[in-house]
């Protein structure tokens, strides 16, 4: 995903904590714990202290983050506090945040009004009501409540809001807020010292800037840009947030990226294109006969032409993409080079592909 960030003072690329945005974060946690094993046992806890109305009313607007985030959770100027923040999201007008609502309802991306309002235009309402309906009974059920009285919903929603500070997110908050403002030290102090390229690389291995500065690149699935002129780009730690990179890009919203506060250990984000590469690799039955072989040990083309009865020439051209895609490593012993699987950069594909898909 490209932000533009051409003509960008680097005083707009602003680093915040948003209590707002890390709440979002621990709703998607509650909602889908698979994503994050290491809470699931925080999840667990929680959803066994709440008070039956709460985990009612978390379940039926659970489509605001449970897939994606709607984007005005993920607020462009954070505040301190979890109610101006709040505060923030009711100055939004009807239409932005129905349309918001609806794109998380329906699916991220499913459902396009084409600048018709789905609140006054009756064949946008219609088409989001069939997406919702193909979602299932409960995300038509709230698509309908949204587009019929938003303004009740939106109350509910934020009392939802509410109601979390005081069963589950105060507490949470408290025992994350240091690590938030270490991380918030880190990134300012770069990007103070050494400009928007150091601050983005200690972000995460998914983020970087252009060679011509021009724009930030978020390494994620989908394939997206959007522009960060006026109002700049936001980004946001999270410590309930990871693995996932979330950002704002839909047109009309202030560009924000809310990024997973680093953790001690070497574990860095595999690039997708790095993950391409080996599933493609991986796709091929002759190079997977020749990783089985060297499974066994190190061998030199001529050794695996004449076990799988191949050209050398094939042989090496198999080896060359296993090669690319970082699967094998070649070291030159005398007239003859011996090929060696990377069995870490192998074993850990699976893990790869998910954190991949999960960012």
């Amino acid at each position: 995903m490209r932000i533009d960030t051409s003509g960008l003072p680097s005083e707009r690329v602003r680093f915040a904590a948003s209590p707002l945005a890390e709440l979002t974060a621990m709703l998607h946690v509650l909602a889908e714990p698979g994503h994050h094993p290491r809470f699931a046992g925080w999840a667990a806890d929680v959803w066994a202290g709440l008070r039956p109305e709460l985990s009612e009313r978390l379940r039926e607007a659970e489509f605001l983050w449970r897939s994606s985030q709607a984007d005005f959770l993920i607020p462009a100027r954070p505040r301190q506090t979890l109610a101006e923040e709040l505060d923030d999201v009711d100055r939004i007008d009807d239409d932005t945040y129905v349309t918001a609502a609806l794109v998380t309802t329906c699916g991220s991306d499913r459902v396009r009004f084409r600048g018709a309002s789905p609140l006054t235009d009756t064949a946008a309402r219609e088409r989001a009501l069939d997406v919702a309906q193909a979602r299932g009974a409960l995300q038509e059920a709230f698509a309908e409540r949204l587009l019929a009285d938003p303004a009740a919903v939106r109350a509910r929603v934020r009392r939802t809001l509410e109601l979390c500070a005081g069963a589950f997110f105060d507490g949470a908050w408290a025992s994350v807020a240091g690590r938030l403002a270490a991380d918030l030290r880190l990134k300012n102090e770069l990007l103070r010292r050494r400009g928007a390229g150091a601050a983005l690389a200690s972000v995460s291995g998914a983020v970087t800037l252009s060679p011509d500065g021009d724009r930030i690149i978020v390494d994620k699935v989908q394939d997206k840009s959007t522009a960060a002129h006026g109002a700049g780009v936001t980004f946001i730690p999270s410590v309930f947030g990871r693995p996932h990179l979330v950002a704002v890009h839909a047109p009309g919203w202030h560009p924000v990226v809310q990024y997973p506060v680093a953790e001690p250990g070497p574990s860095e984000p595999v690039p997708l294109e790095t993950v391409s590469l080996r599933l493609e690799a991986l796709a091929h039955p002759v190079r997977l006969r020749l990783l089985r072989t060297l499974a066994r040990g190190p061998h030199t083309t001529s050794e695996l032409a004449h076990f799988w009865e191949l050209s050398p020439p094939e042989v090496s051209r198999h080896l060359a993409v296993l090669r690319r895609a970082g699967l094998l490593s070649a070291r030159r012993q005398g007239r003859y080079v011996r090929y060696t699987l990377n069995l870490d950069d192998l074993s850990s594909v699976g893990a790869d592909l998910l954190a991949a898909v999960l960012r």
